[in-house]
């Protein structure tokens, strides 16, 4: 990790009027929420897909990036530019953000598929897609045993034909 800081992805960049990347994600991913003339979120419901928790306040909430910029960093991230960096960080086009129980998305970390997966199963063919597509979107790389534990995550989705996650990654 020679080199890493989360601050060499800047996050939670400005989107529109007021609003942060992480109020955007809060009003795309719950339900009923309100937000004051600034933007921020002051009530609503968030789904934590993760962890099947419903959440009643923003501030349980976290907003995940997919595949952690840790792990990103270690992925090939580490030679992108600034601006490159900044676009992962605040990704809305691709599926790199999600809100997420807090206590979730700290259970997570930087880690990947190999080292944590999320607690509901019925979510991870979900996850195991999210995680592959932007990590091909992004061309990054992919350890064994994170193909290993993608590959596994992939059997659980229903109706779809067994292909590895490097096959999927392509």
């Amino acid at each position: 990790m020679a080199g890493y800081s989360r601050d060499k992805f800047p996050h939670w960049a400005r989107q529109y009027g007021q609003c942060d990347t992480r109020e955007v994600v809060l009003a795309r991913d719950g339900q009923d929420v309100v937000r004051d003339d600034v933007c921020r979120a002051v009530s609503g419901l968030w789904y934590s897909p993760y962890d099947e928790r419903i959440l009643t306040s923003a501030s349980q909430v976290d907003i995940d990036h997919m595949v952690p910029l840790a792990n990103a960093w270690r992925s090939g991230a580490d030679e992108w530019d600034t601006a490159k960096r900044r676009q992962f960080a605040n990704d809305l086009s691709n599926p790199q953000l999600i809100a997420v129980s807090a206590s979730s998305n700290r259970a997570k970390g930087d880690q990947s598929p190999d080292q944590w997966a999320p607690p509901n199963r019925g979510y991870w063919c979900t996850y195991a897609r999210a995680w592959t597509h932007v990590k091909y979107v992004y061309d990054l790389t992919v350890t064994e045993p994170e193909r290993d534990t993608l590959d596994a995550m992939f059997d659980t989705c229903p109706d779809t034909p067994a292909q590895s996650a490097s096959a999927r990654a392509r």
